[in-house]
Formats: C-alpha cells, structure tokens, sequence
C-alpha cells in the first residue's frame, strides 16, 4: 500500500478554561487526548477511502515522540493536521501536527505519530484484523 502525505484537518478545537493548568497554559493530556482522536479518525477516513475492511475499528497502540513545542493558550483554536505516513497489514501510524491559532497568527505547537490498530469489535477477542484483506 501506498502511504498518503496529503495533509487532512482531522479535528479543529479551541481551548477553554477548563482545559488549563495552574499556569494557565492548557494541559499537555488535553492535547494529548486530542492527538489521539485526530489520528484514529485519520485512520478511519483512510481505511474508508481506500476500501478497506469495514470489520476494521481502529484502537491505539501507541502516540510516539510527541513534542510540545510552545504553549498552548485559553483561546487558541487548536488544528489537528494529519497524514498517513504507514499502512501495515493490521495498523496505520499517522503524523499530527498539532497548529495553534491565535489571533493573526499560526504557531506549530505539537507533533507526534500514533500507532494504530484495525481490530473486529464484533468478537470478544477484538483481534487484529488485516484492514486490506484481499491486498497481496
């Protein structure tokens, strides 16, 4: 499979009071919590437009090298950029840049890559599936 660098606005969010530390930046696990809904989505709308295996519910294996460049501010309204970087058998690891906007200006806030995996939720065993089955 070939993978696709074309950017994707998985998720667009502002920021709220409630999601602040005590330093009145906005906690590094909301972001967190945000990389990972981008990057299943991500993954999700790639499967589908590919045509994938429809048993195929993607679950995270793991949200690697994030880096949280600059702080992130009550108000911003945060972008979920993605692109899918692998297609394995059963996963598909995919890029989030993470841009803040504030005001006139766009600030490159957070990246990391996720790790995730097409499991059939229809078993109890929810094992990995191939999200391509009939790909040679």
């Amino acid at each position: 499979m070939s993978e696709s660098n074309a950017p994707y606005l998985a998720i667009q969010v502002p920021m709220m009071p409630k999601d602040t530390n005590r330093h009145g930046t906005i906690f590094g696990g909301v972001l967190l919590s945000y990389l990972d809904l981008a990057g299943a989505i991500t993954a999700q709308r790639e499967l589908q437009l590919r045509g994938g295996n429809p048993k195929a519910s993607f679950v995270t294996v793991a949200i690697n090298r994030v880096e949280f460049k600059k702080p992130v501010l009550v108000g911003d309204v945060v972008r979920f950029e993605t692109s899918v970087v692998r297609v394995g058998r059963t996963s598909m690891t995919v890029r989030i840049d993470v841009h803040a906007e504030r005001g006139a200006e766009t600030i490159h806030v957070t990246e990391a890559e996720g790790v995730f995996v097409g499991v059939d939720l229809s078993t109890p065993e929810r094992k990995p599936v191939a999200l391509f089955p009939d790909a040679s």
